[in-house]
């Protein structure tokens, strides 16, 4: 299992919002297809067909926002983002 896919399960679950990574989480985003622009600290994230625009800030100490980490889980849920077909299974 990827690194990549074993913090896709961590978000889905919901158990740790509070402590994941923010470089590994916009990593993730990037291989789920979406774009990355950066304006100061502020990351916005944009995929084709996907409706909201994610907006992601790191905390001290290079954590996400444990609401943002809910933000992400609600849109991959949403649009059906990383499942199984995604990883070939």
């Amino acid at each position: 299992m990827s690194e990549h896919e074993k913090l896709l399960l961590r978000i889905l679950r919901g158990a740790s919002d509070a402590n994941i990574s923010f470089d590994a989480m916009r990593g993730l985003l990037r291989d789920l297809g979406f774009q990355e622009r950066i304006r100061g600290s502020h990351h916005i994230f944009t995929k084709e067909g996907v409706e909201e625009i994610l907006n992601l800030q790191p905390k001290d100490g290079g954590k996400a926002k444990p609401y943002q980490v809910k933000q992400v889980r609600q849109l991959i849920l949403k649009y059906g983002l990383g499942g199984q077909e995604r990883y070939g299974r």
